[in-house]
Order: C-alpha cells, then structure tokens, then sequence
C-alpha cells in the first residue's frame, strides 16, 4: 500500500519545528528514525496531514555529559549511542539495553529519543529510562518542562506530551562508577520484541544496596517501575536478600496481558524466575569486581 498525501516539511532549527508542530493543530507527525512510523503510513494506519523531518536539526542530536547528567539528543541514533565509549563508561546498564534494541540494521536509523517517545510497552529504551530515573526534556513554543520517566507513559504508545511538544532531550542522572547493571530478556528471536524484559542497575555500598533503579519492559500497558521491590532492596547486603519475596514483590507491581506470543500466568512466572536470578548473579558478579 501507499501513504494517503501529506505534506512533508524539513525544518533547520528547533522552533522552526515547534511553529509547524503548533500550527498543524494536532494533524502533524514527527519522523526522526521513521522506524515505526513509515510502516504505519504505508498501512495507512497513520494518515498524518504534515510530516515533519527533524533530522537536519543539530541541536536535536548528540550526546553530552555534565551537571550530574547524561544529556542524550533525541535524533541520537541508536548505532552511536551504542559506539559512545563515554557513554559506555557512565551509563554501561543503558548500552546494555541499547545493544538489545532491534538489529544492527534498525539500529542505524533508530534514534534513542524515537523509542523513547513512542513508549511501546515491551521495547528495551523506555524501560531504560524509567529504571534509571531519567527526565524527557519537552518543548513547546509555550516554553519547557522536564517529564520524569516514570510519569511520562499513561498507556500503550501513549504519553502526557502534548500535541504541540517535541522531545528535544532525554537527561540520565550519573549513576556511581562500578553500579551493576541489571538486564535479562526473553524473545522468541534476537531483535524481537521480549515477551518478558527486566532492566536496571543497582549501587553497593560497603557491601549494601545503596541505590537501585528497576524496571520491567513486556509486563504491562507501559514500562513498568518495580518500585517497591527497589524499597526492599536498599540497605541490605546481597546474602541477607530474599530473593523469592522480594521476586513475587516485584512480579506484583506488574499488569501483563495475554496476547498471541504468550500469557499473563507465562509472563508473571518467568518474571519471577528472572527476576530473583538475574538480580542475585549481577550482584555476586559486581562482589568479585
């Protein structure tokens, strides 16, 4: 199939952006990666009347550290993210998560701030955020706010960015060097979306939990922080852990769903089973560091 007509703009700068996205009056679409959205308007399951390009905005891409943050532009594409030695050495849990995302090819046309945006409820980069603490940076010709992650998603694919916003940052607060990363997935296939997907990071300090930043990805309507769990973790050391209850605390803040690849019961028991092993090997792993 082919696209129902639209207009398609290219803007060079930032407000130039924010004026075509103000006067599309909620017709207007944001392509970045175009990784979602070209398949959708082949479809015509997206029938947008303009298409605005942000790729030729400066400001909209690279990586920038400082002030207590990682600062990632949306454009960022998810190949450079992943090639970012200092991102690798300031956010190791977040590249982890990166170098799940799709396959080499998507990832060369994929931006950190596209899959962030779109929230799909079991991709690696949204959970990521929520985990980590992150702030979307969203701009509107009526100024800026800072959206933390864990308030950004209301629902599947849906967000409280507002029809005339653009996310023109994602900022990672630092994590202590030598924090373990916490990850694990299961697809069907690598590049597939997880049918169950754990991600995070955890923090000793003298031999207790000091901070940790948990989250689950494809066990529920959104990203889904494990918040209580984290509670539970902070202050223990690793072998005064319960990791069955503190797996079932965690398995309880979840909602998944039943669809064609698996069911909730699939979903609820392999997350407990991920859970307390994953948390108990990255945290033995990060003892012997």
């Amino acid at each position: 199939m082919k696209p129902a007509p639209f207009d398609y703009v290219v803007p060079d700068t930032v407000e130039e952006a924010l004026e075509h996205l103000d006067r599309g009056a909620g017709d207007a679409t944001i392509l970045a990666g175009g990784q979602t959205l070209l398949p959708l308007l082949a479809l015509r399951m997206s029938t947008p009347g303009v298409i605005i390009d942000i790729n030729r905005i400066p400001a909209l891409q690279g990586i920038s550290f400082g002030g207590g943050a990682t600062r990632i532009a949306p454009v960022t594409r998810q190949n450079a993210a992943l090639g970012n030695g200092d991102l690798a050495a300031a956010l190791p849990m977040l590249t982890t998560a990166i170098a799940h995302v799709g396959h080499f090819q998507t990832r060369n046309r994929g931006t950190v701030g596209g899959s962030i945006s779109l929230g799909e409820p079991a991709a690696e980069l949204p959970a990521a955020a929520v985990a980590l603490g992150a702030e979307i940076e969203a701009r509107s010709l009526n100024g800026e706010r800072r959206i933390p992650a864990e308030e950004f998603y209301i629902g599947p694919y849906a967000s409280v960015l507002e029809m005339d916003e653009l996310v023109t940052a994602i900022h990672f607060p630092d994590w202590a060097p030598g924090s373990i990363t916490v990850f694990h997935e299961v697809a069907r296939r690598p590049g597939d979306f997880a049918l169950v997907g754990l991600v995070g990071a955890l923090t000793l300090e003298q031999g207790r939990i000091a901070r940790a930043g948990l989250a689950w990805f494809g066990m529920g309507p959104t990203p889904m922080k494990a918040a209580q769990a984290e509670a539970a973790l902070i202050g223990q050391t690793p072998a005064q852990v319960d990791w069955k209850a503190v797996a079932d605390l965690a398995v309880s803040e979840t909602d998944p769903f039943d669809d064609h690849s698996a069911d909730a019961d699939y979903r609820r028991n392999v997350g407990r089973s991920i859970f307390a092993r994953t948390l108990a090997e990255a945290l033995d792993q990060g003892a012997m560091a």
